[in-house]
Parts: structure tokens; C-alpha cells; sequence
């Protein structure tokens, strides 16, 4: 025992005559339309908001959803409002589940996570349980990096899964807005009659000689509508037409691949990687000779157009061509 008499003056904490309430804003997001997924995102949407009204002190000061990738930021419209309204200074705190649902490009995440710091604004993730306004930005890094490594090992995933599939002759088709036909049985190719003799109309006429602009005043002109029911057309939807060789009961999966998952752009498979054609995947609406007569006139044109843009020197122009 101490043989000097000590008196504890305790510390006196100023605080403000009026407390500011905390503005606090929640961010969620799903990446898929099943059904599961979006009634997880009304689940998360809906526990945040009561979450948030609970608190004391706290104000709710919006609840921000997408139904998107976490790659990329064109479609994440409910993000991009939010980080609008941190600008404007309408948040104070952010709350998300978790940095992979936050965003799942690193220099992005990053990027975005050091503009809200600036602006005092924290972000708190609810799996990791950290708040990014008292976390190292080097621990921010890791957990940024290991959720875009996730994302891209996802990725990988799907894409391997879809190739089996392809390899199985089990076809990948998109069913909406696909004229003369509608999904079958199976997630088949199944025939619609009323749009068989738009489409067969549309081959007739090419091999009859007309071009794409001609057949589209034809369809006008005669009061067809488009598989969207819209009375305009447009000549690249009729050369798409003239060139799907599903129309004679065929599949070719993989005409397009996406080289780089973080900017999501689809390239045209020149054989970068393999294709996979499925014959007599289902009922044909043209024939083969029709179609590959087409074809041909096609490749005939293009050359054609190729030849016509080609600009020769004086010099070039003496010379035959061989």
C-alpha cells in the first residue's frame, strides 16, 4: 500500500451540446435473377432497414440493391446512386455483408473504398467485421483481392461446367425474342407456325435476289411485325436471320467468348478457343440447300464490299491484281 494519499481527478469528455444522429445507408446485392437469390436480396434489404431504424441515434438514409455482377459497375445502378449521394454528403456510414458484395474488382473496391474514407464516410462489413474508417488499407487490400479472386475462380467454374455440357451435345440456347421458334420441352427448340413463313419469306426473297434493305421495305410494306411485335425492322436483325444455321436444325455453341471476366466483353470466336456444332438439335425451318445458298451469295457480297473499299495508290493501280 502506497504511503501517499493519490486523488483520481477523472477525465472530463467534452461532448457536443447536441449530439448529430448518424446517417446510415445499406448496400446489397445478388448477382442472379433465380428465385432463391432475389428473395435473398429482400431478406438482406429488409434486415438492414429494420436493423438500421432500431439503432438509436441512427437515420436511415436509403437502402441501395442491384441484381448484377460485382465486377462491373455499368449496371449496378443502385451502387452508383449511392456513391452519388456520398458525394452530396447525404451518408455518414455504409453497411454491407460483405466486401465480395461490395464489389469484387480489386482497383475498383479499392478505389472506392479510399474516396469514401476521404469523405469520412466508413464502410462496414458485416462478414470480417471491420470498419474501413479504423482498418489498415493493407488489410482492406487483402480482403479486396481475395474477392476478386473468388469471383474469378466462380467464373472459371461456370465456364468449365458449360463446356461439358457442350461437349455432351447438350445445346445452350437463348429462347427470347428468337423468331419462328419458342422453348419446348427440354429447354428445346420448339416450332411457333404463325412466324415460320416470315422467316421462310426472308430466305425466298434473298435467294430471289434482294438485299437486306429490299427485304425490309417488303416486311414493312406488308404489315409484318418483328418478334417483338415492332412494325420497324432492322437490316442487321434480318442479316442475323440469314445467317443463324439454327434455322436448319443446328447449334454452334461458342461463336463469342469472353477473353477477360473483369471487363465482361464479348469477343468473336475466330478460333481462339473451340466451338461446338450439334446437328439435328431440332426441327429445321429451311432447308440445308436454301440455306447454304444463301450463305454463299452472302460470302459473295461481303467479298464483293471488301473489294469496293479497298483505296489503291496511283501506283498500286497500274498493277493487275492476281
Amino acid at each position: 500500500m502506497s504511503k501517499y494519499k493519490v486523488d483520481v481527478q477523472p477525465a472530463v469528455t467534452k461532448r457536443p451540446l447536441v449530439e448529430q444522429p448518424l446517417r446510415v445507408a445499406a448496400y446489397c446485392r445478388v448477382s442472379t435473377d433465380s428465385e432463391d437469390q432475389l428473395g435473398s436480396l429482400e431478406t438482406q434489404m429488409k434486415f438492414y432497414t429494420n436493423y438500421i431504424l432500431k439503432q438509436p441515434n441512427w437515420i436511415l438514409a436509403g437502402i441501395y440493391s442491384d441484381n448484377a455482377s460485382g465486377v462491373r459497375l455499368k449496371k449496378r445502378d443502385g451502387y452508383l446512386q449511392m456513391m452519388r449521394n456520398c458525394k452530396r454528403g447525404k451518408i455518414d456510414l455504409i453497411l454491407v455483408k460483405s466486401i465480395s458484395r461490395f464489389g469484387r474488382n480489386t482497383l475498383t473496391t479499392i478505389k472506392d473504398i479510399r474516396r469514401l474514407k476521404k469523405m469520412n464516410i466508413g464502410v462496414y462489413f458485416e462478414l470480417g467485421v471491420f470498419n474501413t474508417l479504423i482498418t489498415s488499407d493493407s488489410i482492406i487490400d487483402q480482403y479486396a483481392t481475395l474477392a476478386q479472386a473468388e469471383s474469378q475462380s466462380h467464373s472459371e467454374n461456370i465456364k468449365f461446367g458449360m463446356r461439358r455440357r457442350m461437349e455432351s451435345g447438350r445445346t445452350l440456347l437463348n429462347h427470347t425474342q428468337f423468331l419462328g421458334y419458342t422453348k419446348g420441352e427440354d429447354s428445346e427448340l420448339k416450332i411457333v407456325t404463325e412466324e415460320v413463313e416470315i422467316v421462310r419469306k426472308i430466305f425466298d426473297l434473298y435467294v430471289q435476289g434482294n438485299g437486306v434493305r429490299k427485304i425490309k421495305k417488303y416486311l414493312e410494306s406488308h404489315g409484318i411485325k418483328t418478334v417483338t411485335g415492332k412494325t420497324e425492322w432492322s437490316t442487321s436483325t434480318i442479316d442475323r436471320i440469314l445467317s443463324n444455321e439454327k434455322y436448319i436444325g443446328q447449334v454452334l455453341m461458342q461463336k463469342t467468348y469472353t477473353p477477360d471476366f473483369l471487363t465482361g466483353k464479348q469477343m468473336k470466336n475466330q478460333g481462339q478457343i473451340a466451338m461446338y456444332l450439334v446437328e439435328d438439335a431440332h426441327e429445321p425451318i429451311i432447308g440445308k440447300d436454301i440455306f447454304d445458298k444463301v450463305q454463299h451469295m452472302k460470302g459473295k457480297i461481303k467479298l464483293r464490299e471488301q473489294a469496293e473499299t479497298i483505296e489503291l495508290t496511283p501506283i498500286q493501280a497500274m498493277v493487275p491484281l492476281l
